[in-house]
Protein backbone atom coordinates (compact mmCIF):
# COMPACT_ATOMS: atom_id res chain seq x y z
CA UNK A 1 0.00 0.00 0.00
CA UNK A 2 1.62 3.42 -0.96
CA UNK A 3 -0.40 5.63 1.22
CA UNK A 4 -0.44 4.97 5.06
CA UNK A 5 -3.04 6.16 7.34
CA UNK A 6 -1.12 9.82 8.15
CA UNK A 7 -1.19 10.35 4.24
CA UNK A 8 -4.91 9.15 3.70
CA UNK A 9 -6.13 11.64 6.29
CA UNK A 10 -4.10 14.61 5.05
CA UNK A 11 -5.37 13.74 1.57
CA UNK A 12 -8.75 13.04 2.40
CA UNK A 13 -9.13 16.76 4.00
CA UNK A 14 -7.54 18.65 1.04
CA UNK A 15 -9.62 17.12 -1.16
CA UNK A 16 -12.57 18.06 1.07
CA UNK A 17 -11.48 21.59 0.99
CA UNK A 18 -10.83 22.05 -2.50
CA UNK A 19 -14.39 19.95 -3.60
CA UNK A 20 -16.46 22.18 -0.77
CA UNK A 21 -15.90 25.39 -1.87
CA UNK A 22 -13.07 25.78 -4.46
CA UNK A 23 -13.51 29.84 -4.60
CA UNK A 24 -11.77 29.84 -0.50
CA UNK A 25 -9.15 27.01 -1.94
CA UNK A 26 -7.60 29.71 -4.34
CA UNK A 27 -8.01 32.72 -1.89
CA UNK A 28 -7.00 31.02 1.57
CA UNK A 29 -7.00 34.47 3.38
CA UNK A 30 -10.95 35.59 2.24
CA UNK A 31 -13.15 33.77 4.75
CA UNK A 32 -16.13 32.23 2.88
CA UNK A 33 -19.44 34.30 3.03
CA UNK A 34 -22.32 33.01 5.76
CA UNK A 35 -24.53 32.34 2.95
CA UNK A 36 -21.77 29.57 1.70
CA UNK A 37 -22.55 27.78 4.94
CA UNK A 38 -25.82 27.03 5.51
CA UNK A 39 -25.89 23.59 6.77
CA UNK A 40 -28.10 20.79 5.57
CA UNK A 41 -30.64 18.61 7.70
CA UNK A 42 -28.44 15.81 8.83
CA UNK A 43 -30.22 12.14 7.87
CA UNK A 44 -30.79 9.78 10.94
CA UNK A 45 -28.20 7.86 11.59
CA UNK A 46 -30.22 4.43 10.78
CA UNK A 47 -31.04 5.62 7.36
CA UNK A 48 -27.81 7.07 5.86
CA UNK A 49 -24.64 5.19 4.46
CA UNK A 50 -22.69 8.07 4.84
CA UNK A 51 -18.78 7.92 6.16
CA UNK A 52 -18.11 9.90 9.29
CA UNK A 53 -16.96 13.50 8.38
CA UNK A 54 -13.02 14.24 9.16
CA UNK A 55 -12.07 16.54 11.21
CA UNK A 56 -8.95 18.56 10.82
CA UNK A 57 -6.45 18.80 13.41
CA UNK A 58 -3.08 19.62 14.30
CA UNK A 59 -0.56 20.54 11.68
CA UNK A 60 -2.24 18.89 8.28
CA UNK A 61 -2.01 21.41 6.20
CA UNK A 62 -2.77 24.68 4.82
CA UNK A 63 -5.77 25.68 2.43
CA UNK A 64 -5.27 24.25 -1.51
CA UNK A 65 -4.59 26.53 -4.04
CA UNK A 66 -6.60 26.44 -6.85
CA UNK A 67 -4.07 26.13 -9.80
CA UNK A 68 -6.57 26.26 -12.78
CA UNK A 69 -9.74 24.95 -12.88
CA UNK A 70 -10.10 22.51 -16.43
CA UNK A 71 -13.97 21.36 -17.30
CA UNK A 72 -14.76 19.16 -14.85
CA UNK A 73 -11.12 18.82 -12.80
CA UNK A 74 -9.61 21.10 -10.50
CA UNK A 75 -5.83 21.80 -10.42
CA UNK A 76 -4.51 22.33 -6.89
CA UNK A 77 -1.39 22.85 -4.62
CA UNK A 78 -0.92 22.55 -1.34
CA UNK A 79 2.22 21.93 1.41
CA UNK A 80 0.54 19.87 4.31
CA UNK A 81 3.48 19.74 7.09
CA UNK A 82 5.57 21.70 5.02
CA UNK A 83 5.58 18.55 1.87
CA UNK A 84 4.42 19.94 -1.23
CA UNK A 85 1.45 17.77 -2.48
CA UNK A 86 -0.12 18.54 -6.39
CA UNK A 87 -3.60 17.33 -7.32
CA UNK A 88 -6.38 16.97 -9.58
CA UNK A 89 -9.86 16.31 -8.18
CA UNK A 90 -13.60 16.12 -9.55
CA UNK A 91 -16.68 15.26 -8.20
CA UNK A 92 -19.21 12.49 -10.43
CA UNK A 93 -21.59 14.01 -13.06
CA UNK A 94 -23.83 11.50 -11.93
CA UNK A 95 -24.61 9.16 -8.92
CA UNK A 96 -27.35 6.45 -8.96
CA UNK A 97 -27.38 3.83 -5.81
CA UNK A 98 -29.38 0.81 -5.29
CA UNK A 99 -31.59 1.00 -3.61
CA UNK A 100 -32.28 4.39 -5.02
CA UNK A 101 -31.87 7.68 -3.21
CA UNK A 102 -29.51 6.41 -0.67
CA UNK A 103 -27.76 9.31 1.82
CA UNK A 104 -24.06 9.72 1.26
CA UNK A 105 -21.65 11.91 1.81
CA UNK A 106 -20.13 13.25 -1.42
CA UNK A 107 -18.30 11.03 -3.86
CA UNK A 108 -14.96 12.89 -5.63
CA UNK A 109 -11.87 11.01 -7.49
CA UNK A 110 -8.57 12.53 -6.68
CA UNK A 111 -5.15 11.64 -8.48
CA UNK A 112 -2.23 13.20 -6.20
CA UNK A 113 1.44 13.67 -6.44
CA UNK A 114 3.60 13.70 -3.82
CA UNK A 115 7.49 14.40 -4.81
CA UNK A 116 9.15 13.70 -1.20
CA UNK A 117 7.63 10.43 -1.41
CA UNK A 118 8.74 9.94 -4.57
CA UNK A 119 4.76 9.22 -5.51
CA UNK A 120 2.95 10.82 -8.75
CA UNK A 121 -0.45 10.82 -10.21
CA UNK A 122 -1.49 8.19 -7.48
CA UNK A 123 -5.40 7.48 -8.15
CA UNK A 124 -7.52 7.75 -4.57
CA UNK A 125 -11.33 7.65 -5.03
CA UNK A 126 -13.01 9.02 -1.93
CA UNK A 127 -16.89 6.94 -1.98
CA UNK A 128 -18.76 9.01 0.56
CA UNK A 129 -19.36 5.76 2.67
CA UNK A 130 -17.92 2.79 4.35
CA UNK A 131 -17.42 0.21 2.15
CA UNK A 132 -18.13 -3.21 2.52
CA UNK A 133 -15.02 -4.80 4.44
CA UNK A 134 -12.79 -7.09 2.38
CA UNK A 135 -15.13 -6.28 -0.76
CA UNK A 136 -13.24 -4.67 -3.88
CA UNK A 137 -14.49 -2.07 -6.19
CA UNK A 138 -14.34 -1.35 -10.15
CA UNK A 139 -13.22 1.63 -12.19
CA UNK A 140 -14.56 1.40 -15.76
CA UNK A 141 -13.06 3.36 -18.70
CA UNK A 142 -14.16 2.41 -21.83
CA UNK A 143 -13.92 -1.08 -21.68
CA UNK A 144 -11.22 -1.52 -19.51
CA UNK A 145 -12.10 -2.24 -15.81
CA UNK A 146 -9.78 -1.75 -12.92
CA UNK A 147 -10.10 -3.24 -9.56
CA UNK A 148 -10.04 -1.55 -6.58
CA UNK A 149 -9.02 -2.09 -3.20
CA UNK A 150 -11.16 -0.57 -0.53
CA UNK A 151 -10.66 0.60 2.58
CA UNK A 152 -13.35 2.59 4.96
CA UNK A 153 -14.53 5.03 2.39
CA UNK A 154 -11.33 5.25 0.55
CA UNK A 155 -10.69 3.02 -2.97
CA UNK A 156 -6.85 2.40 -4.59
CA UNK A 157 -5.87 0.08 -7.83
CA UNK A 158 -5.55 -3.32 -6.41
CA UNK A 159 -2.63 -3.92 -8.95
CA UNK A 160 0.11 -0.80 -9.15
CA UNK A 161 1.89 -1.93 -12.14
CA UNK A 162 -1.76 -0.99 -14.01
CA UNK A 163 -1.65 2.73 -12.48
CA UNK A 164 -0.08 4.46 -15.55
CA UNK A 165 -1.89 2.34 -17.34
CA UNK A 166 -5.90 3.38 -15.84
CA UNK A 167 -3.98 7.09 -16.29
CA UNK A 168 -3.06 6.76 -19.60
CA UNK A 169 -7.05 5.38 -20.09
CA UNK A 170 -8.20 8.33 -18.43
CA UNK A 171 -6.32 11.01 -20.55
CA UNK A 172 -7.52 9.31 -23.54
CA UNK A 173 -11.29 8.44 -22.04
CA UNK A 174 -14.45 10.04 -21.92
CA UNK A 175 -15.39 8.86 -18.57
CA UNK A 176 -14.98 6.29 -15.58
CA UNK A 177 -17.64 4.59 -13.64
CA UNK A 178 -16.92 3.51 -10.09
CA UNK A 179 -19.05 0.91 -8.93
CA UNK A 180 -18.63 -0.40 -5.06
CA UNK A 181 -20.80 -1.74 -2.37
CA UNK A 182 -21.27 -0.06 1.17
CA UNK A 183 -21.43 -2.08 4.38
CA UNK A 184 -25.38 -1.47 4.08
CA UNK A 185 -25.71 -3.66 1.07
CA UNK A 186 -25.99 -0.34 -0.97
CA UNK A 187 -24.28 -0.72 -4.64
CA UNK A 188 -23.14 2.57 -6.23
CA UNK A 189 -22.09 3.58 -9.72
CA UNK A 190 -20.28 6.94 -9.88
CA UNK A 191 -19.57 8.58 -13.11
CA UNK A 192 -16.65 10.87 -13.77
CA UNK A 193 -16.31 12.88 -16.52
CA UNK A 194 -12.74 12.99 -18.21
CA UNK A 195 -12.97 16.20 -19.89
CA UNK A 196 -10.05 18.73 -18.61
CA UNK A 197 -7.99 16.06 -16.68
CA UNK A 198 -5.07 15.93 -19.20
CA UNK A 199 -5.08 19.61 -18.77
CA UNK A 200 -5.26 19.55 -15.11
CA UNK A 201 -2.72 16.69 -14.84
CA UNK A 202 -0.34 18.41 -16.91
CA UNK A 203 -1.02 21.54 -14.78
CA UNK A 204 -0.60 19.91 -11.76
CA UNK A 205 2.69 18.07 -12.42
CA UNK A 206 3.84 20.88 -13.72
CA UNK A 207 4.28 22.32 -10.16
CA UNK A 208 5.75 19.56 -8.92
CA UNK A 209 8.19 19.21 -10.84
CA UNK A 210 9.39 23.07 -10.61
Amino acid sequence: MRIHRQWRLILMLLAAAAIADPAAAQQPDQPAKPSQRVPKPAPKPDDTDAAPAAKPGGDQGNRPKLLGQFDSWGAYLAAPNGRKVCFVIAKPTSSQTTPPNRPRNPAYLFIASRPADKVADEVSIMIGYPFKPSSEATAEVGSTSFALYTQQDGAWIKNLTEESRMIEAMRQGQSVVVKGSSTKGTQSTDTFSLKGLSQALDRADQECKS
